[in-house]
């Protein structure tokens, strides 16, 4: 039986916010990723365009997020959809940090606004 324990997470840094990666091929998921996002008080995220499909459940706290340049607040318990192909970014402009689980498919890309491609470690 697949378990994957907090203590094995392989933990992330990239732009102010940390990624605990539990489920990806790496371990021994094939088709989907989950990872424990954090985001520390006054990060402001960075907008990037998704290739896949990603969901948000907001753990503890609140983010402003922008989905296609529409803003709205998610907080504690708020699932937020980002579609493939969207441009999506969070902020997070609270005194608190922020704690959300996501999980999309294997291979999601990033693309920044500078035309720049990341292919992130969490969903390999």
């Amino acid at each position: 039986m697949p378990i994957l324990r907090h203590a094995d997470s392989v933990q992330h840094r990239m732009h102010g916010s940390s990624f605990h990666a539990y489920a990806n091929p790496g371990s021994g998921s094939a088709e989907l990723c989950a990872w424990r996002l954090e985001v520390a008080p006054g990060t402001r995220g960075v907008p990037h365009l998704v290739s896949r499909e990603e969901v948000l459940l907001i753990l503890s706290g609140e983010l402003t997020a922008t989905l296609d340049d529409v803003t709205a607040t998610v907080t504690t318990g708020d699932v937020l959809v980002v579609p493939a192909g969207a441009r999506f970014g969070v902020d997070n402009l609270s005194a608190g940090p922020v704690t959300a689980w996501v999980t999309t498919s294997v291979g999601l890309e990033a693309t920044m606004a500078d035309g720049s491609t990341i292919s992130p470690p969490w969903v390999r």
